[in-house]
């Protein structure tokens, strides 16, 4: 594909995508029923009827809340990229399936079917043995070690971000920023004279 079909499939792709939405919205317009009743004008929140002014400062603890939130979920998009590197390369340990095989017609080792589609999910454009020449235990033994380091490495780096994590939710938490109704600080009573 060229760029400019990339960019002509984008741009027809928009379009209707749009058109679909202004066609929908309009459509709405026209087909709705309008009998508009004091009632109906009336305004609400989640079925509550409101109380004082729209400008009133809500309580932060509910930004606070969901700021948290937001960032604990989008810190747990980052666990995906990493389950999936961390199984291709268990998958290629060899205790499922064997990483190297031998041909059956020279005796010289090659790269078996699922360890190719293991190395070219972790990034490998051109995958080949480690050891050019090696007998397959060799081979194997040298994959295995690879990806025993590289898993080792992922385990450790998932460590180090979900201390990171952790350190900011405790802290969060510390400061008191988790709790919806906060104690009030007493004070200590004053002794009654004798």
């Amino acid at each position: 594909m060229t760029t400019t079909s990339i960019v002509a499939n984008v741009t027809l792709f928009l379009v209707t995508g749009f058109a679909f939405l202004f066609a929908a919205l309009l459509l709405g317009r026209f087909l709705r029923a309008r009998a508009p009743t004091r009632e109906k004008l009336e305004i609400y929140e989640c079925g509550e009827p409101a109380i004082g002014s729209g400008r009133v400062q809500f309580d932060l603890r509910f930004y606070v809340v969901a700021l948290v939130f937001l960032i604990l979920d989008v810190e747990a998009a980052f666990f995906f990229p990493w389950a999936v590197v961390f199984g291709n390369v268990t998958q290629l340990m060899g205790r499922t399936a064997p990483a190297v095989a031998a041909n059956s017609d020279t005796p010289a080792a090659r790269l078996s079917a699922g360890a190719e589609k293991h190395l070219r999910a972790l990034g490998v454009a051109r995958p080949e043995l480690p050891e050019p020449g090696a007998n397959v235990a060799t081979q194997c033994r040298r994959i295995a070690h690879d990806a025993r380091r590289l898993a080792l490495a992922a385990v450790v780096d998932i460590a180090v971000f979900f201390g990171v994590v952790m350190v900011g939710f405790a802290y969060v938490w510390y400061r008191g920023d988790l709790d919806w109704v906060r104690a009030a600080s007493r004070q200590p009573a004053a002794r009654p004279a004798p």
